[in-house]
C-alpha cells in the first residue's frame, strides 16, 4: 500500500474525530472500539479520510448520510473507493439507517468481513482487495 498520506488532511481528520456523527459514535463506542483488532477513526489514506480503518483486515467502513445518495456524493464515493481498492483495501459501506434500525446485523457484517479480510491474508492475498 502506498503510504503517501496528505498531511494537509490531518488537522481535518482531528476535527471530523471530535464531530462525530450519532452514527459514527454509536459505531465507535458501542462496537468497533470493543473490538481486539485496532481500528482507526477519521484515518487518513492518500487524498481521503474514511470513517473507519482496520489495517490487520485491510478494511474501510463508511456510514453514510443522505449526501452519498445524490448523484455527485455517488461520483465522488465511486472514484475513492476505487482508489482504496487500488492499494488492497475493501469498503464497507453502511448508512446511517442501517445504523440506526439494523445495528446488530451491522456489526455481525463487519465481523464476517473482518473474519474473511483476516484469514485471506493468511492464505494468498489478492493486491486488488476485493472491494464492496
Amino acid at each position: 500500500m502506498n503510504n503517501r498520506n496528505n498531511r494537509r488532511l490531518t488537522p481535518t481528520a482531528q476535527s471530523l474525530r471530535k464531530k462525530m456523527t450519532k452514527e459514527e459514535r454509536k459505531l465507535w463506542y458501542d462496537f468497533l472500539k470493543q473490538l481486539p483488532q485496532t481500528v482507526n477513526r477519521q484515518k487518513t489514506i492518500g487524498n481521503y479520510i474514511v470513517d473507519f480503518y482496520c489495517a490487520e483486515a485491510k478494511l474501510v467502513i463508511e456510514l453514510d448520510g443522505s449526501q452519498h445518495y445524490e448523484p455527485e456524493g455517488q461520483d465522488a464515493d465511486k472514484i475513492r473507493d476505487e482508489y482504496l481498492k487500488s492499494q488492497g483495501i475493501r469498503v464497507l459501506r453502511y448508512s446511517n439507517r442501517d445504523i440506526n434500525q439494523h445495528f446488530e446485523s451491522v456489526c455481525e457484517d463487519i465481523l464476517r468481513h473482518m473474519s474473511t479480510s483476516s484469514a485471506s491474508l493468511c492464505s494468498a492475498p489478492s493486491p486488488q482487495g476485493e472491494g464492496f
